[in-house]
């Protein structure tokens, strides 16, 4: 594959699919401004190693690997973590949200644990599977099953509670 293949093929990936790796970059970090560095430094990989994956047909999985590994990885980094402050910046204010619904699902999303919204948003927003989420998180069966079902149960009381509110 030459050079000009390579980057009209990585280009066709990346317009279709752009929409839908920008909502899961959403989803993990909560942080629009996060989920684009995010998705910029998972479409970076992907570019790198996309001769490799093309032709094995994995280009999506591969890239949703990269977006949940790369952002545990930012999780990690001590630079990269939020300082409590005494004044907070000025923030311009977030479009309405088209639905009520999503928007409290999304806001009781992200009050769960960080495992467990990971596994919740593999498993049940983009419908993979149980081993396909635990490959992607490198942890076991066992464990998505269970932080799904924490995750699952913890969402519908937060939206209970919320519906109460």
């Amino acid at each position: 594959m030459n050079r000009d293949e390579r980057d009209a093929q990585f280009t066709d990936f990346v317009v279709g699919r752009l929409p839908h790796l920008r909502r899961i970059a959403y989803a993990l970090t909560g942080d629009r401004h996060h989920a684009e560095d995010l998705l910029q430094t998972a479409l970076a990989k992907l570019y790198v190693a996309w001769p490799r994956i093309h032709h094995e047909g994995g280009e999506e999985a591969y890239c949703r690997q990269i977006l949940v590994r790369t952002n545990i990885d930012d999780l990690r980094r001590s630079w990269r973590r939020e300082w409590p402050t005494e004044v907070l910046p000025e923030r311009a204010a977030d479009a309405a949200p088209s639905i009520e619904e999503r928007s409290a699902l999304f806001d009781a999303l992200q009050a769960l644990p960080e495992q467990q919204r990971k596994v919740v948003v593999l498993r049940h927003w983009l419908g993979l599977s149980v081993r396909e989420t635990a490959s992607e998180l490198g942890i076991s069966d066992g464990t998505v099953k269970s932080h799904s079902s924490r995750g699952l149960s913890a969402l519908e009381t937060l939206l209970v509670q919320e519906r109460h509110d």
